[in-house]
């Protein structure tokens, strides 16, 4: 693998890194302390993407005829850097751009296309994602939220829980069952849900990772109309098969926590700790995991810029990020001592958002049982 970028690319991040620079407000820090599902951080998501649309930098990596420029999925690599390594002014637009759209694209009628792709490119739609079930968690298949069909619309009645982003969105990208009688993977279908439709019920989730984090939604006797289906009825399993492979990769979560240690062994040389062999040793071992989230990372980007299906590698690349953000967050609360639990201290605002890392895109137990199957080819215990 090539390790140098090309002088296109790093003009690019020099230019990016400006343009926040310019951008981001004064107090940016303590704003993104809540995470890309806050309030401040989801109302500046609409002014800060619009900003990146205007300078076609949203959506670059996208096939210009769905509003982007052919860019190479490197060139959305740096900009997934730059925003993650900062705190993600992109808010929950990330997730627009990384898989929500791609997915639309591969699966979508011309008229969703034609309704969702401009605006998601314009940095001007909100979405959640409505996956796990109160009963199911992150067993997907297990779900039991249906959706009937009923002439021109289904039916949908039941619940996600654990559902980030919701508090803002527009729509709802949910996962459902629309043949009662099946089991497991099949029978499942997707929905692109407007969130403004009669029965629909959103509650927060009070946490310690902060506010307006988690949600659970009710849905009952929702009418959605059969063209907000997404792929063919029933087959609903290839399309998330197809949106997991970009999701799991879509958020740069070593580039936050490799920002975060830079700052951790900054505090440490200030507080004299750097003269202790087991301190260094620890920060070395923290950055040797970064690194390796980011190369493996950047493994299911070069396969995915070189044409090839998506592989176990992303599953791979999502545990090595979620191990990388935990030992930096674990190192920071040891660094800081008792310090580190005063609620939004350094130490605190990284702990609470490495927490969701091992659980967000499925959790670090089914990502390690699909590495054990599909990467090392290991038997299924009988």
């Amino acid at each position: 693998m090539e390790f140098h970028w090309s002088a296109e690319d790093s003009e690019f991040r020099e230019e990016l890194l400006r343009f926040m620079a310019e951008h981001l407000p004064d107090d940016w820090e303590e704003i993104s302390k809540g995470g890309p599902g806050s309030d401040d951080q989801a109302t500046f998501s609409r002014e800060f993407c619009a900003l990146l649309a205007d300078r076609g930098w949203l959506t670059q990596s996208w096939p210009k005829e769905f509003g982007g420029k052919d860019a190479s999925p490197w060139r959305h690599a740096i900009l997934g850097e730059e925003m993650w390594a900062a705190g993600e002014p992109r808010g929950p637009q990330y997730m627009n751009v990384n898989w929500i759209g791609p997915t639309i694209m591969e699966y979508g009628s011309e008229e969703q296309k034609a309704l969702h792709l401009p605006l998601i490119s314009r940095g001007d739609v909100l979405w959640c994602q409505g996956f796990s079930e109160p009963e199911a968690g992150s067993d997907l298949v297990a779900l039991r939220t249906l959706a009937i069909r009923d002439g021109d619309f289904y039916v949908v009645n039941g619940s996600k829980i654990w559902t980030s982003y919701v508090n803002h969105a527009q729509y709802c990208f949910l996962l459902v069952r629309t043949d009662p009688e099946s089991k497991r993977h099949r029978g499942i279908s997707i929905l692109l849900v407007p969130m403004d439709l009669p029965g629909i019920e959103v509650r927060e989730i009070p946490s310690v990772v902060g506010d307006r984090y988690f949600h659970e939604v009710f849905f009952s006797d929702v009418r959605v109309p059969v063209g907000c289906r997404l792929g063919p009825e029933h087959e609903g399993w290839n399309v998330v098969a197809y949106s997991l492979q970009y999701e799991r990769v879509g958020a740069a979560r070593y580039a936050r926590a490799a920002r975060m240690l830079d700052a951790l062994a900054q505090y440490a040389d200030e507080c004299g700790l750097l003269d202790d062999p087991t301190t260094l040793e620890k920060l070395g071992e923290a950055r040797a995991a970064c690194e390796a989230s980011r190369v493996l990372t950047y493994r299911v980007i070069d396969l995915r810029a070189h044409g090839s299906p998506p592989t176990a590698d992303t599953n791979v690349a999502r545990v090595a990020g979620t191990l990388a953000e935990r030992a930096v967050a674990d190192l920071a609360m040891e660094i800081y001592g008792r310090d580190g639990l005063e609620y939004g201290s350094f130490a605190d605002s990284h702990f609470r958002l490495a927490m969701t890392a091992g659980v967000a895109v499925g959790t670090t137990e089914v990502n390690l049982n699909l590495v054990a199957g599909r990467f090392l080819g290991l038997p299924r215990d009988s």
